[in-house]
């Protein structure tokens, strides 16, 4: 049987990592980025490749592509997973960092629909993730410009979704609340399971939306915040 393949952008710690362990239990191999050698470190364990590069920069997109194609010949999951942009005062926010908070969050998700879209529409099936946050509809003042494009993105991964839907390939949202990758601990009496989430809590989650698990789902923001937000 054909071996699956899974890319994992921001995949150097974190969620991010933890998706790549998660997705490596699954049977997938693994073709990761980060800004550091970590992401190598992981490969290295877990028998996968990597590249190291940014998010941000189409020629390390591009080259992960690229990487996983020559490797394995196959794309079928994709975790677009990045940073967290600068925050700030609403309006004290420079131009710069909202530019930068675009560049981070929104275009690799455009970037690399472009890139890998054509080989999931020859393949006949593909699935894509996009990890937000759960104040994605609940914006949050604590980081303004994560909250506004991370809002785009699910609005972007809505109109992926019709458009792609009928080659079979899916696009959706993972929209983790506050998580141990991070130290965030002092925020756990505001969900209703009064606790932050684990990193393997929200890989499993991811994994969900990238594999078959999910099949029938596409278009949706699954937001995984242990009940922090209201809205219904």
């Amino acid at each position: 049987m054909t071996q699956k393949v899974c890319l994992v952008t921001g995949a150097g710690r974190g969620i991010g990592a933890a998706i790549a362990r998660e997705m490596h239990l699954r049977g997938y191999a693994l073709v990761l980025m980060s800004p550091s050698e970590n992401c190598e470190r992981l490969a290295a364990e877990l028998g996968g490749v990597a590249h190291r590069g940014v998010v941000q920069n189409p020629d390390d997109l591009k080259a992960l592509v690229d990487l996983a194609m020559a490797t394995h010949g196959r794309i079928d999951a994709v975790l677009n997973h990045t940073g967290h942009p600068p925050k700030g005062d609403l309006l004290a926010i420079p131009d710069e960092n909202w530019d930068l908070a675009h560049d981070m969050i929104v275009k690799p998700v455009l970037r690399m629909a472009r890139l890998v879209t054509p080989i999931m529409e020859a393949q006949g099936a593909g699935a894509i993730v996009n990890v937000t946050t759960y104040a994605s509809f609940e914006p949050s003042l604590w980081f303004p410009a994560s909250c506004v494009y991370r809002a785009g993105v699910s609005s972007f991964t809505k109109l992926y979704a019709d458009r792609y839907g009928a080659q079979n390939i899916r696009m959706n949202c993972l929209a983790p609340g506050f998580t141990d990758s991070l130290d965030v601990g002092k925020y756990g009496d505001l969900t209703a399971l009064k606790r932050i989430a684990r990193v393997e809590e929200q890989a499993k989650a991811a994994a969900f939306l990238l594999t078959d698990d999910s099949s029938y789902v596409t278009g949706q923001t699954l937001v995984v915040d242990g009940g922090l937000t209201r809205h219904v």
